[in-house]
């Protein structure tokens, strides 16, 4: 028997092929790992806001729950009057959008999105899952002549959160790279988010503070990388330094008539991903990211969550027959549920085409597709794009966060249909995957070439 190696796979055009989704470093598989239990951590507790906020909102005490919701908490002196619900959506969502800027930071640095090679999967995957699901939006809304055209972002986002709490109980043992993948997929959906609530939710732009806003920011920068150290070794230093000057950023850009959470973004993208020693471990935004999440996850985004889901569905803004009637609401449910999908999958295919690829050995189109269906769940991006699209007074905003829920729901079963019996396949083989010979702490499987 000959000891010559395999030829590798051919193109359709005769040229190699590569994998596509094949297994990452171990120090990649480590760290996504420990993103993936935080974000399990902070989905649960999102998921039990908006489970209270949508019994609330339908129970007899319904008034009192709207009643906070609205009431209004002013700044004179800062020219701010904003109720509650959107004081969490301005206010303490900028705090999930700073973490999301340290973190899209993080992977174009250090991370998966750092390697072209591996990044195009999914960046295109993404952009894929975000375009089909608008155009189907625009499909069913067309006839309104532009009444609710405005929404057509709303289906385009995948809830981190949600879907990692959803696949940490039907898919535990799923390949790394799958969970990676969505990850990164979620991760860049952030991006294309934050680039549309930028460039098309401004209102009424003011240049003057849009301009004021980069002198905190470029101070902000400064500090971060000129004391790094000294932030990071001083736990103090970060809220009576960097704090305020982020709070001032966040100010102007509320003022400037763009959406405040985009100060979020932009301040994340200062902070920098490696130490003086060159390596991104312990740098200044893995500091932050650890001091900083559990605020996030467990006060910032379960508060937007509570007071952006809960919504009357029986007898509210003309009851069943008003909902099932508005385009809207199918724009929004056959996106997710269909359009994501669609999207991530068509995409997929087409990077295996075009760049002479075939799936990873290890993974099989059908645990692909369970993964777009999570990809489905929109939740956190969506309820924001809802309210910048309709506004909380619309009949249409609380039909969209019916649709929005509705679809995720619907995702989050259809996906763990697909998932659990997959997971329970490769549970058989988590033994394998798992052995260490030499002890050295790292799976052999991560050794081989």
């Amino acid at each position: 028997m000959s000891n010559s190696p395999a030829p590798s796979p051919q193109g359709f055009d005769g040229k190699p092929s590569s994998n596509v989704l094949g297994r990452s470093s171990w120090e990649e598989n480590v760290r996504i790992g420990d993103i993936l239990r935080k974000e399990t951590v902070g989905g649960m507790v999102l998921i039990a806001a908006a489970l209270v906020a949508i019994i609330w909102a339908n129970s007899p005490w319904a008034s009192s729950y709207f009643a906070i919701r609205d009431f209004h908490i002013a700044i004179p002196w800062a020219n701010m009057d904003l109720s509650i619900g959107h004081w969490a959506a301005d206010g303490l969502l900028a705090v999930f959008f700073f973490l999301t800027g340290l973190e899209l930071k993080k992977e174009f640095v250090a991370g998966d999105l750092a390697d072209f090679s591996k990044a195009i999967v999914p960046v295109t995957a993404a952009f894929g899952g975000a375009l089909v699901p608008a155009l189907i939006f625009l499909g069913f809304n067309i006839a309104t002549a532009g009444e609710t055209l405005r929404g057509w972002a709303i289906p385009t986002a995948t809830d981190i959160a949600f879907a990692v709490a959803v696949l940490a109980v039907v898919g535990s043992h799923l390949p790394s790279p799958l969970r990676i993948f969505l990850l990164t997929l979620a991760v860049v959906d952030d991006l294309i988010a934050i680039v549309i609530i930028a460039f098309v939710y401004t209102a009424d732009l003011v240049p003057m503070y849009a301009l004021l806003a980069l002198v905190p920011i470029a101070a902000y920068f400064l500090i971060a990388h000129k004391a790094r150290v000294f932030c990071a070794e001083h736990k103090w230093a970060p809220w009576l330094i960097l704090l305020p000057l982020g709070i001032l950023a966040w100010w102007c850009v509320f003022q400037s008539g763009i959406h405040a959470t985009i100060a979020g973004v932009v301040l994340g993208f200062c902070v920098p991903v490696r130490h003086r020693d060159g390596t991104s471990a312990h740098g200044l935004a893995e500091v932050f990211e650890h001091r900083f999440r559990p605020i996030s996850t467990g006060i910032c985004v379960p508060v937007f969550a509570f007071f952006s889901a809960g919504v009357t569905v029986v007898g509210g803004s003309g009851g069943f027959g008003a909902i099932l009637s508005d385009p809207v609401v199918w724009g929004i449910v056959i996106g997710l549920v269909v359009g994501k999908p669609i999207g991530i999958l068509g995409s997929t295919f087409l990077i295996t085409k075009t760049r002479h690829a075939n799936l990873d050995p290890d993974i099989k189109w059908i645990d692909l597709f369970g993964m777009t269906l999570l990809a489905g769940i929109g939740f956190t991006v969506s309820l924001l794009v809802a309210e910048l699209s309709f506004g909380l007074e619309s009949a249409h905003s609380d039909h969209a966060k019916v649709a929005i829920l509705a679809g995720s729901f619907i995702a989050a079963i259809l996906g763990t249909l697909i998932l659990k019996p997959r997971d329970k396949h490769y549970q058989l083989i988590a033994a394998r995957e798992a052995i260490d010979e030499d002890k050295d702490g790292i799976p052999d499987v991560y050794l081989k070439d």
